[in-house]
């Protein structure tokens, strides 16, 4: 288990903090410089260049999108945003057994009669702290649903179909879940690489490619979001691991050694099997996390790629991670693959 000071957590307030970096360009360390690397990395494209993709430019193939599988879920709203409803639903699979909480928001695009037919991509977001019975990706901290609405709109990002689920079912943080299926505790690295992604195919149209599934976590699902796409590359193609650590840290894992580090992101990240990109950030205004994402990035080896990205002067704050959310989605946009025709 981590020390504390090594386990960056997120702190659920929003305080003043220094501005974002225009851009992400070249991903690279405060003042926008790319950082010393001593593993391979990429410097991704210029964010903010039009990645979303017009209905008539769009490519059709009849084998690339995925109509809903069903049976359809019922769903009830959550809360209204600028960018259209939340919807929430319980979750109980039927791979893990495990019975959550998942919200789901569907851009303005989905419901566009133009885009009738097409398949969406999909992001997954995974909260900070013991995410027991919530997910800060759902209300007015991390407004990433009306930000992507607005990038959608201007050209900049892909509409996305969000999913955003709990991550553990105690608020005991010490015996969080990590995304895992831990001996003896609920399988919830099952309930959320298949029971989740089976919920969406049921009931929305998405990409058959795994070009169009991607994930993003800040802090503790920083950790989920870079372990699952670690262990399932065929399922996912991207993810953006915000400020994370990337040792499993529960106390539920003693007596488990073998299985903690067969699925740790430290152990994964240097095993050379995952075709998958990544964008790792860090808080620039705090040395102890800088060093140690730079750290776990050094050790990544091809054909994974991981670009990082140091904010300067970012603190381990939600109101920092909510800074960097046009940039990371812009990201991701240039890295999964968009809406598409039948």
């Amino acid at each position: 288990m981590l020390p504390q000071s090594a386990r960056p957590r997120a702190v659920l307030t929003v305080t003043a903090a220094l501005a974002l970096a225009a851009t992400l360009s070249a991903c690279g360390g405060s003042g926008g410089k790319p950082a010393a690397q001593s593993a391979p990395t990429t410097t991704p494209s210029t964010p903010g260049s039009p990645a979303a993709v017009p209905p008539s430019s769009t490519p059709s193939s009849s084998d690339k999108v995925l109509m809903p599988t069903g049976p359809a879920t019922q769903l009830s709203k959550a809360r209204d945003t600028a960018a259209g409803p939340i919807m929430m639903t319980t979750l109980t699979g039927k791979k893990s057994g495990v019975s959550a909480k998942v919200w789901v928001w569907l851009p303005p695009e989905y419901n566009d009669p133009k885009y009738a037919n097409y398949g969406f991509p999909v992001l997954t977001l995974y909260a900070g702290g013991q995410s027991n019975g919530y997910n800060t990706w759902t209300d007015d901290q991390l407004p990433i649903q009306v930000a992507d609405a607005q990038l959608s709109k201007a050209g900049k990002a892909h509409p996305f179909i969000m999913i955003m689920p709990v991550q553990n079912l105690i608020s005991d943080e010490q015996r969080a879940l990590d995304c895992s299926d831990i001996p003896g505790q609920p399988k919830m690295g099952t309930w959320m690489s298949q029971d989740i992604p089976d919920f969406v195919r049921a009931n929305f149209r998405t990409l058959k490619s795994r070009d169009g599934w991607g994930l993003m976590g800040a802090s503790t699902g920083a950790m989920c979001s870079a372990k699952l796409a670690l262990e399932h590359p065929d399922q996912f193609k991207a993810a953006v691991p915000i400020d994370g650590y990337f040792k499993p840290d529960s106390l539920d894992w003693k007596g488990h050694e073998a299985e903690e580090q067969a699925g740790s992101p430290d152990v994964l990240v240097s095993q050379g099997k995952a075709d998958v990109r990544m964008l790792a950030t860090a808080g620039g205004a705090n040395a102890e996390e800088v060093k140690l994402v730079k750290t776990w990035v050094a050790k990544a080896v091809p054909p994974l790629k991981i670009d990082y990205y140091e904010q300067p002067g970012g603190k381990h704050l939600t109101s920092d991670f909510k800074k960097m959310i046009p940039n990371t989605l812009q990201w991701l946009t240039q890295n999964m693959a968009g809406p598409t025709a039948p």
